[in-house]
């Protein structure tokens, strides 16, 4: 799933593309993209787009007075064309979803792999009116978010901070695979309770927070929409590498298993040498 740094690529690479355009035409092609149908698309047919903006994962073209905002979701993607085929696409056909062209001839297809289909496009007057963006947390990555916002949105949690971090209604565009990285270099096992955690360790949460979430943004940045993928998977540290050295200790990096996903940790870093039982609702094995 594409979380805050791929989607932060992908605003400043549509912004560089799209302000200023004008939009031809927005055609959807599968039949459950389209959350919304007032106003229709055709609203921002010749709208020129003015603004990209992003919230938490989701990505906010203005136009028109209007703004068209889109959820990847797990097994969606963005894919720039610098022209399109001559032969309209086939709804139903394949992974495309939705496909945006404008005025130029240029445009973005959007698709989505897999059955399981959860791709969201919504033509709204206000991004609030999206319920997936009014219950939103702060950006992680906003000047306002300091410290000490951090430690308040914490406190009374009693969850494990793994959920914790990956809940977008306490902080927005954190997922699966980010919320591994920034607990490696927290060195703080993903079971951890929030309650548990002490000023320091809340300290060095925010920081690796921080500090994983700009780097990614920063090796992301320029990069065109479709290197962006192999970019995530080139840059994280213990995140789908099951089975390899932690690059920092050396010990094997182990892996969690739930019923739709799993997790992946260095026992050495961040379990005191303690592997982790790959079960739902695991514990430390004692």
């Amino acid at each position: 799933m594409p979380e805050l740094p791929e989607v932060e690529a992908l605003r400043e690479f549509l912004g560089d593309h799209l302000v200023g355009q004008r939009i031809a035409r927005v055609v959807p092609l599968a039949i459950s993209v389209l959350k919304t149908y007032d106003p229709p698309l055709s609203a921002v047919e010749g709208a020129e787009v003015t603004a990209v903006d992003r919230h938490g994962k989701w990505l906010d073209i203005s136009a028109g007075g209007l703004h068209l905002v889109t959820h990847l979701a797990r097994a969606g993607w963005l894919h720039w064309k610098d022209e399109f085929p001559k032969a309209p696409p086939k709804p139903g056909k394949g992974p495309l979803a939705l496909r945006t062209v404008l005025a130029s001839g240029s445009g973005f297809d959007l698709t989505e792999a897999g059955t399981t289909k959860r791709l969201a496009v919504h033509l709204v007057r206000d991004p609030a009116e999206v319920p997936g963006i009014a219950r939103l947390g702060p950006d992680p990555l906003a000047d306002a978010f300091d410290r000490e916002a951090f430690a308040a949105l914490l406190a009374g949690e009693r969850r494990q901070i793994k959920g914790a971090l990956r809940d977008q209604s306490l902080i927005a565009g954190i997922g699966n695979a980010y919320s591994d990285e920034i607990l490696h270099v927290a060195k703080m096992s993903p079971f951890k309770p929030v309650q548990n955690l002490g000023e320091d360790e809340v300290t060095a949460l925010y920081e690796a927070m921080r500090a994983t979430l700009r780097e990614a943004v920063e090796r992301s940045r320029g990069l065109a929409a479709g290197r962006l993928k192999a970019e995530k998977k080139s840059g994280l540290r213990v995140h789908g590498r099951t089975g390899q050295p932690c690059p920092v200790c050396g010990d094997t990096i182990r892996q969690v298993s739930f019923s739709d996903s799993s997790l992946q940790y260095c026992p050495t870093c961040q379990t005191g040498g303690k592997p982790l039982a790959d079960r739902r609702l695991s514990r430390l094995l004692k």
